[in-house]
């Protein structure tokens, strides 16, 4: 006997992506609405608005949310069963996370002592060598983008880093 109701499909085709959807929108609600409004003071007198301290969490706060969002969505929508889906989660070495781990702790480490750019350079080039990258001019923007990082932070956005030890 057949009916007329359509089969049911599998509602979540992707448990993994909305769980971690689902947690990543939970902690971006909580850094928008609860961290960000009590824990960063705003000095009683602004010329802009966009030189509020605020102003940069709220953006990462929102772009948070909002991927979070989509990555729900694709949970929900995109099913990962082939085997050739790009998705799929695999684990690389270990050394390659341990890489990570040091470029980590290299950078928090000495960010105060060597400052942000020689920090970053360390850091960069640690990465780039966990993730073996074989083009020699992608070694440059090691040296290129923590030092650009660093100039939009200090002259842009007038955020004090220690740029230098010296």
């Amino acid at each position: 006997m057949s009916t007329w109701l359509p089969k049911r499909s599998k509602a979540i085709r992707d448990p993994g992506d909305v769980m971690s959807g689902c947690v990543l929108l939970a902690v971006s609600a909580f850094l928008l609405f609860y961290l960000v409004p009590n824990y960063i003071s705003e000095p009683p007198i602004l010329q802009n608005p966009m030189m509020s301290p605020r102003w940069l969490p709220r953006i990462v706060a929102g772009l948070m949310i909002v991927f979070a969002c989509l990555l729900i969505a694709q949970g929900l929508l995109v099913d990962n069963t082939a085997k050739e889906d790009g998705r799929r989660i695999e684990k690389g070495p270990r050394l390659r996370f341990a890489m990570m781990v040091v470029a980590l702790v290299v950078y928090v480490g000495l960010f105060e002592a060597l400052g942000a750019v020689i920090s970053g350079i360390m850091a960069t080039l640690i990465l780039f060598a966990a993730h073996p990258v074989r083009t020699w001019w992608v070694y440059g923007l090691a040296f290129v983008l923590p030092a650009a990082v660093a100039f939009v932070f200090v002259k842009v956005m007038n955020v004090p880093l220690p740029l230098m030890p010296f």
